[in-house]
């Protein structure tokens, strides 16, 4: 998928073109699917009603319900994408499933997977990481969780590759605090 295409399409939607919104996420769709399978595969949900084409689904609705994107460019498109499935996935995981008794307990990690535990926690960490230093938090989400290299996540925050790599150690040393 070239690059000018997701770009031209992003400013389509922007500027309210009718259509464009379609047209984007037909186009995207591939890089939206093995962008959710790799989140399904580190969520922690085996077997949990969660799959790569309901997440996708889910997050183009998310990702649409404005007429704006919040993005400019295809890097910007798929970190925003990349955060949206990562905020369904720690949703999802909160919800109780159909079959397993309720409880009245506010902790909704009791009884989740190790797995799902740690993914809870690690958003957690990095909405307290958001609260303190947003700009690491938004490099973590573009490299963890969107896969983007440093000179990507450079050219979108507009920052040296340099800067990037400061930042990502500095918001792994960050994290890894939270989460002690």
């Amino acid at each position: 998928m070239p690059h000018e295409d997701v770009d031209s399409l992003i400013a389509r939607v922007n500027a309210g073109e009718p259509g464009a919104q379609d047209a984007l996420f037909a186009t995207a769709y591939p890089a939206l699917r093995e962008l959710a399978r790799a989140r399904l595969r580190d969520s922690g949900d085996p077997g949990g009603g969660l799959h790569t084409t309901l997440l996708v689904h889910e997050s183009y609705l998310r990702l649409t319900r404005s007429a704006r994107l919040r993005a400019e460019s295809r890097q910007a498109f798929f970190a925003h994408a990349a955060r949206v499935m990562r905020e369904y996935i720690v949703e999802a995981l909160k919800r109780p499933r159909a079959g397993e008794p309720q409880t009245l307990d506010t902790q909704a990690e009791v009884g989740l997977p190790a797995a799902a535990n740690e993914v809870l926690r690690v958003h957690e960490a990095l909405a307290a990481l958001q609260a303190v230093e947003p700009r690491l938090a938004q490099v973590v989400e573009m490299r963890y969780f969107g896969g983007y290299t440093e000179v990507e996540i450079g050219d979108t925050l507009g920052l040296t590759e340099r800067t990037v790599r400061r930042d990502w150690d500095k918001a792994r040393l960050m994290l890894l605090a939270l989460l002690r």
